[in-house]
């Protein structure tokens, strides 16, 4: 279990822990996604030099996890060294990608990461070319498989949206035949233009129809019923509670009521730096001018007073990006909250996001 804590910061309270980093290594990308942009304008890679520099103060601020994220975290010609440097500091590696190079990679990436998530978003050929933008859905499951074989722990997360939410039981039955160790949900984002890298407003045709919505409904319904063990086990890493915030997130869209409450301390216990040294409180919000750790330190460029004020924002919760998050990250640590995914057999008390 973690031994992080997160202290309770008051306003403008400079951040003395860090437990988990999360690390853009490429802006670039080898998909082809209808949600993102990374893949038509990234060109950076973090180098190896530049998460060389941040370790005196991912040692001062005690951080335990690492995320290596993108773009595409495989992308980048240096990520085994990367990940080989951040383990030889003590840190826990955890990988987020699109899959399309994991069985290229599969059993370094199995020995150098203690979580591997796949992004999965059809349960098809067909829809997956449809969001992914490449005829790559066997080329993923291959991956998955062969990291698993190579005896990575191996989760998949699943970007609901029209073109895709009627297979929500399938993706169930086929992250059950692939043997992975969990299967998440969340939604399209829509509400920020800005995330994932986007120049333009893709809203309109990835939310789900005012029509999709009691549909999507009698899915959740029957899921709950036909699924149940999948829940129990967990399986699938939400309870049915948390995967109706699904149905209200869309709902809002529509003007059908408020969108789901948000409840996130991410901030408060962990960062992100791009892959141009920009430092970010989290995903979906940039962080204050002058936040590049190029040439500064992360602990000082975290506890600048731009940054703690924005954190405070965010704590408040008058961050307008907060209010429609798709993704808001809550996390107890005296409750036994854990930063990375754990086995199957430990999911029913780890927290669920």
């Amino acid at each position: 279990m973690s031994t992080a804590t997160v202290e309770v910061l008051r306003r403008g309270a400079p951040l003395q822990r860090l437990p988990l980093i999360t690390l853009y290594l490429s802006e670039r990308c080898n998909s082809r996604c209808v949600t993102c942009d990374y893949w038509r304008n990234g060109r950076a890679d973090l180098n190896l030099a530049g998460v060389e520099r941040l370790l005196p103060a991912l040692a001062s601020l005690r951080t335990e996890v690492a995320l290596l994220s993108g773009g595409e975290p495989l992308l980048n010609p240096e990520w085994a060294e990367i990940a080989c440097l951040l383990r030889a500091h003590g840190l826990k590696l955890w990988l987020l990608t699109s899959g399309l190079s994991l069985a290229k990679h599969a059993r370094p990436v199995a020995e150098l990461f203690d979580a591997v998530t796949v992004s999965l978003d059809g349960t098809s050929p067909a829809t997956y070319a449809a969001i992914r933008g490449l005829d790559a859905f066997d080329k993923v499951c291959e991956g998955i498989r062969a990291a698993l074989g190579a005896g990575a722990q191996v989760s998949v997360r699943v970007t609901l949206q029209r073109a895709n939410y009627r297979e929500l039981p399938a993706f169930v039955d086929l992250a059950t035949g692939l043997g992975v160790r969990q299967i998440s949900f969340l939604a399209v984002d829509v509400a920020n233009p800005h995330a994932f890298g986007r120049r333009e407003d893709f809203g309109g045709r990835l939310a789900l129809a005012r029509e999709d919505l009691p549909v999507f409904e009698e899915m959740l319904d029957s899921l709950e019923v036909e699924h149940d063990a999948a829940f129990r086990s967990g399986l699938i890493a939400e309870s049915p509670q948390k995967l109706r915030r699904l149905l209200q997130y869309f709902r809002a869209l529509h003007g059908l009521g408020p969108p789901p409450p948000v409840r996130c301390n991410a901030p408060d216990f962990s960062a992100v730096v791009d892959a141009n040294g920009s430092v970010r409180p989290c995903f979906f919000i940039a962080g204050p001018a002058g936040t590049a750790v190029r040439s500064r330190d992360l602990q000082a460029v975290l506890n600048d007073a731009p940054m703690r004020e924005l954190r405070d924002s965010i704590r408040a919760g008058s961050r307008r990006e907060c209010a429609t998050c798709v993704c808001p990250l809550w996390r107890d640590f005296q409750r036994g909250d854990r930063l990375i995914p754990v086995s199957r057999s430990a999911a029913g008390t780890a927290a669920r996001v």
